[in-house]
């Protein structure tokens, strides 16, 4: 009776408490059927299972590209090597370490897996002369910001799928397709540029474009325009009625050299913060037809 006293004292009780007493005795009791253990496993198997879905997390922002290299031509068909990116030749599974091809690769389909820490695309092909075709497959990212040369100097590009391209947070496309001089197609109807500033040089030296639909571009935040469309030599129509120039300071040889160009439609063109439209139409000695509603630039393109 004394005994049970005692076990239900209940300052006793309290005391124990406070001293961890039952704690250490409901822990002793846990190790002793192994349900600590199965805690601890619980704990680590939790652990293992977030890397999981953070490396499956990051595998889903990877981009990535099928590269085809021009028959017989051989060089550099990416600009940019590090860590950050995983090539494959042909169907290979094993990684190559190297952006160059020659002969004795014998190349036909190269894979370019960019992961999620890649922030810029700036000059990822630039010059790389051997590629034909550039397909990209997978392009979840809506974090780069930088495309500026991006295509610049693929001479040998014939074919560019861009269906699958994000370009919701871009800011600069300037030199983005410069010098793709056999790239005769471009479609941009995806394209989402609210965010871009820069698209100077954007289509230079695009000799073999025929024809270019930039309705669904949006240039309301653009302030440069300059050799835009510069040595477009086979565009015979080009129609920028959907482009807002407000933002506009340089328009410098914007369609200059553009020698088959008639006409023009540039309607909804305001030039009031423009201060350098020099050569602008420079090199256009078949253009007969210009949709213009601004006064302003109607007076300039006359003088120019």
């Amino acid at each position: 009776m004394a005994e049970i006293n005692n076990i239900l004292n209940k300052n006793d009780i309290l005391k124990k408490i406070k001293s961890k007493y039952i704690i250490i005795r409901i822990f002793e009791n846990l190790k002793q059927i192994k349900l600590l253990d199965i805690i601890h496993y619980n704990k680590k198997y939790q652990k293992l299972r977030d890397i999981k879905l953070k490396d499956y997390k990051n595998e889903f922002l990877n981009i990535e590209i099928e590269i085809i290299p021009k028959e017989n031509e051989y060089g550099k068909f990416i600009n940019l090597y590090n860590k950050n990116i995983k090539i494959y030749f042909n169907d290979n599974n094993e990684e190559i370490k190297k952006k160059e091809i020659t002969e004795d690769d014998k190349v036909t389909k190269i894979k370019i897996i960019l992961n999620h820490k890649i922030k810029s695309l700036s000059k990822l092909f630039y010059h790389c002369r051997c590629i034909n075709k550039i397909n990209f497959i997978k392009f979840k990212r809506d974090d780069i910001r930088n495309m500026s040369g991006m295509f610049r100097g693929c001479s040998s590009l014939r074919e560019l799928n861009l269906s699958n391209f994000n370009t919701n947070n871009v800011t600069n496309m300037s030199h983005m397709f410069d010098d793709c001089s056999f790239l005769r197609e471009l479609n941009l109807s995806n394209f989402n540029t609210n965010n871009v500033t820069n698209m100077s040089h954007m289509f230079n030296y695009c000799f073999s474009l025929k024809e270019i639909n930039l309705s669904n571009f949006n240039t309301h935040n653009v302030t440069n325009m300059s050799h835009m469309f510069d040595g477009c030599s086979l565009l015979k129509e080009l129609n920028l009625s959907n482009f807002n120039t407000h933002n506009v300071t340089n328009m410098r040889n914007m369609f200059s050299y553009c020698f088959s160009l008639i006409k023009l439609n540039i309607s909804n063109f305001t030039t009031n913060n423009v201060t350098n439209m020099n050569y602008i139409l420079f090199g256009c000695p078949f253009l007969i037809t210009i949709i213009c509603s601004d006064h302003s630039i109607q007076k300039k393109l006359n003088t120019i």
